[in-house]
């Protein structure tokens, strides 16, 4: 028996106890990563234009196509109004996703509806974007059976089968009414709600193809309604792509379990928590590189000191540089490098780390 057809279907229930925290915490890091941002980030259009870069890229991605990040990135700066040094050729399909994105995270008092699901398919499958794939874009899927199989032919393995044709318009239609119903529902955390409405809607599977992006779009949708603003500066994509082979099982197990929702609950937390987690320490590393250049005169540097320097503050070389590697990065002999890393450490740039001879590796001064 399927989640969807549980005699309480959509009723979902977990466990409060475990939950609770989780929420907490994720409530916690979302208040620390968006503060920081507003007083940390000078642009916050740049800032946008590269979280939204990767949310397309990376939701794509999760479904084994591979997108041109140059094009998608010309086609949100021409939605967001921003100018390009040297803007890219753009398609058909990225100026679709970038109009369908920018939707999903701005018009964030728009109701849901099916037409407004529907047009997001369309810009996905726009008319003759490739003829390898025949899907329609803008329309629900046909009367033929959804499911999700894998294995050999004659012996298949079913992982999950979504509602038959006969009922999917009464199911899509109950989930839009929820989802608008449910903005308003104080008694309902909005994280949890966004957890929900990621596991209902792909759990309908209402579409030939494109589930699992439609799905994520109204993730970000019922994200950006949670935090009542449409600026957002991390993509929950990278973390689902980041653990994938999780995230699919996680999801199996739920659709084939009874309404006790508790280990997706948890799941969706916890990749959130570490999608928040990872955007504070990539805010931290451009604080230290920006402060780090600050105190550091860069007129008394060579440009080989520079340009190794930068390697190490964009995350190159954790464990420190050595001379050989100086040498080759810098291009230069390795007497030469032996002599600018020591004038390096005497200018406080770098420091020496504790083991000597030829372990003696140079690390960055904090």
């Amino acid at each position: 028996m399927w989640l969807w057809q549980q005699d309480s279907w959509p009723a979902f229930t977990w466990n409060q106890k475990i939950i609770a925290p989780l929420v907490r915490q994720t409530r916690l890091n979302q208040g620390i990563l968006l503060g920081k941002m507003a007083s940390q980030c000078n642009d916050q259009n740049q800032s946008l234009l590269d979280t939204l870069i990767s949310n397309i890229v990376h939701s794509s991605a999760i479904e084994g196509e591979k997108l041109d990040a140059f094009s998608v990135r010309s086609s949100l700066a021409n939605k967001l109004g921003l100018s390009e040094d040297k803007p890219f050729p753009t398609t058909i399909q990225t100026d679709g996703l970038a109009e369908i994105m920018l939707d999903a995270i701005e018009n964030l008092e728009e109701p849901l509806s099916q037409k407004r699901i529907l047009h997001w398919h369309s810009c996905l499958f726009p008319d003759g974007y490739t003829l390898l794939n025949p899907v329609i874009g803008g329309q629900l899927r046909g009367s033929h059976p959804m499911q999700v199989v894998s294995g050999r032919i004659d012996r298949p393995v079913i992982h999950f089968e979504a509602p038959g044709r006969e009922i999917l318009d009464v199911e899509l239609g109950a989930f839009i009414t929820w989802f608008n119903d449910s903005k308003e529902d104080t008694a309902l955390d909005p994280l949890i709600r966004a957890a929900i409405c990621h596991l209902w809607f792909v759990t309908l599977h209402p579409l030939d193809d494109g589930n699992g992006r439609i799905t994520r779009l109204l993730t970000d949708l019922a994200l950006a309604q949670a935090e009542q603003q449409s600026v957002r500066f991390y993509a929950m994509s990278v973390g689902i792509l980041a653990n994938r082979k999780r995230y699919y099982e996680v999801l199996e197990t739920t659709q084939k379990g009874g309404l006790d929702i508790t280990p997706w609950l948890s799941w969706f937390l916890e990749i959130l928590n570490e999608t928040f987690a990872d955007v504070l320490c990539g805010i931290d590393e451009t604080l230290f590189k920006t402060n780090y250049w600050l105190r550091i005169d860069q007129t008394k540097l060579t440009s080989e000191q520079v340009k190794v320097l930068n390697r190490m503050l964009d995350g190159d070389f954790e464990d420190g540089i050595n001379t050989s590697q100086y040498h080759k990065v810098a291009k230069v002999s390795k007497a030469t490098a032996t002599r600018h890393l020591s004038a390096l450490v005497h200018g406080g740039c770098l420091v020496k780390s504790e083991a000597g001879g030829r372990s003696t590796r140079y690390l960055l001064a904090r």
